[in-house]
């Protein structure tokens, strides 16, 4: 049997062990089993998960070791790393775990799954994941450490912000904007050349005809807004605000002051 064409597989870490982590594992594990398929060497040889839940350290999930804490990443250098955490909950803790973490951006892996169709025209930033039989169309530019699930459509000149996430079977018309850390239900539908405010929550299966401002939950068909979002968004809001030195944007009715 001859060995695959191309460099050996480089280590991969998935930080978290939840069900996006899992979700991640498994796209890699695929993609691998379609590479030996093709007789190429797969990109990535899953090493483990890491989550700072010490009551996961030395289990496995799905087979795949939980090998320690998050901060394990740094005594190992020479491994690439994706982090699979965050929910509507909690949809910023994705990007407090990256700034606590702070590796250099060459340090982060992007995983796309095997059944995903992304155009030549389209970017992927690092850090990001689609799952699969995501769809991006054309001159689709994706954010650093995005999610998106499966399902998901993503047409012609979309620009999607880091931290941002994709739900199951959200749609995107063309020219949409999504803001840094907007998070879409499942099966939202955004019309074209509408723009999605950073650090936003949009309910699954909403239909969105208008904007929506940054910091708020718009839900419904079509989608209204129905409050400001929660206090971590809307640090993440305030703090996107103080780091670029514009006056940070709030919500109308946000009590900050």
């Amino acid at each position: 049997m001859t060995a695959p064409d191309g460099p050996p597989p480089q280590e991969l870490l998935i930080v978290g062990a939840g069900g996006f982590a899992r979700e991640t594992a498994q796209a890699v594990r695929d993609g691998a089993a379609a590479d030996l398929a093709r007789g190429r060497a797969p990109r990535w040889r899953l090493a483990g998960h890491l989550d700072d839940d010490p009551a996961l350290h030395g289990r496995n999930v799905d087979g795949v070791p939980v090998l320690g804490g998050s901060d394990l990443v740094h005594r190992r250098p020479h491994t690439g790393v994706v982090v699979c955490v965050g929910s509507p909950r909690d949809y910023a803790v994705r990007a407090r775990l990256v700034r606590r973490l702070a590796l250099p951006e060459r340090r982060y892996a992007t995983v796309v799954h095997p059944t995903a169709a992304v155009s030549a025209s389209s970017v992927l930033g690092a850090g990001s994941v689609l799952l699969a039989h995501c769809v991006l169309t054309a001159a689709v530019r994706v954010g650093a450490h995005v999610a998106v699930m499966p399902h998901a459509v993503l047409t012609h000149d979309d620009t999607v912000g880091d931290f941002a996430t994709l739900a199951s079977g959200v749609r995107l018309g063309g020219g949409v904007r999504l803001g840094r850390g907007a998070y879409l239900g499942a099966g939202a539908l955004v019309r074209e050349y509408t723009t999605v405010g950073a650090w936003s929550l949009t309910g699954m299966g909403s239909t969105v005809l208008a904007d929506v401002p940054p910091g708020e939950v718009w839900a419904g068909s079509p989608a209204r807004r129905l409050r400001e979002a929660g206090g971590p968004a809307l640090d993440e809001l305030r703090a996107d605000g103080e780091h670029s030195g514009r006056r940070p944007q709030t919500p109308m009715g946000s009590t900050a002051g």
